[in-house]
């Protein structure tokens, strides 16, 4: 899987690579150290566990994560706010416009993370 952090003009700013099996939360304990300074971050509804909160609330930062289905604990969320979220989808979708990303084509993780970085520096630092 990749794991990704975007501004909000979908601009790519940190890449994780995990195996398919790793819950998406494990990649929330390095991703927000390379986030820059926000108000709100938006994430997934694999990131919303209680360390992944803490740890962005620790930041100063105010979570926007939807609530699992299994929570007896609803946090706080705005369905209004989190249609900023587009803007990572977008981004995988422009990644995806390379066939080499789409379809996995590379053996090794470390090949396929440089062909991640060159595309995403391609279309959208150049």
């Amino acid at each position: 899987k990749i794991h990704a952090l975007t501004d909000a003009f979908c601009r790519p700013i940190a890449f994780l690579l995990t195996g398919g099996q790793v819950a998406d939360c494990t990649a929330a304990d390095t991703l927000p150290e390379h986030m820059p300074h926000t108000d709100i971050l938006h994430g997934d509804r694999g990131y919303d566990t209680h360390a992944v909160r803490a740890k962005i609330e620790n930041m100063g930062v105010a979570p926007n994560i939807p609530p699992k289905a299994n929570r007896i604990w609803k946090s706080c969320f705005s369905p209004v706010l989190y249609r900023k979220r587009n803007a990572i989808e977008r981004m995988f979708c422009r990644l995806k416009d390379f066939r080499r990303i789409a379809t996995r084509y590379d053996r090794s993780a470390v090949s396929f993370m440089a062909t991640v970085c060159i595309a995403a520096t391609i279309s959208y630092w150049l």
